[in-house]
């Protein structure tokens, strides 16, 4: 089971806040014994990117075999959906 802390990877891109599936978040908070989650999706450099309520069918755990890899985050200068920038 999923719990606070765990890594995670999504399943499906969440274009609203231009995170692509594969994108690597930490879950934050279990609500209601894993009916949904509270994710956070961070930069690098430690600036949050979103904070976002995610269904478990939105993500995996991360597998043995997974790579980390890295790419631009479109939204890095603006404030839109954002936290931070």
């Amino acid at each position: 089971m999923t719990s606070e802390l765990d890594v995670v990877v999504l399943t499906e891109p969440l274009v609203d806040y231009a995170l692509e599936k594969g994108d690597v978040g930490t879950v934050v908070h279990v609500f209601r014994q894993g009916e949904a989650f509270e994710v956070e999706f961070v930069t690098l450099k430690g600036a949050t990117a979103a904070l976002i309520t995610l269904k478990p069918s939105q993500f995996r755990e991360v597998e043995r075999r997974d790579m980390l890899h890295v790419r631009d985050w479109p939204n890095a200068n603006k404030n839109t959906k954002a936290l931070a920038a």
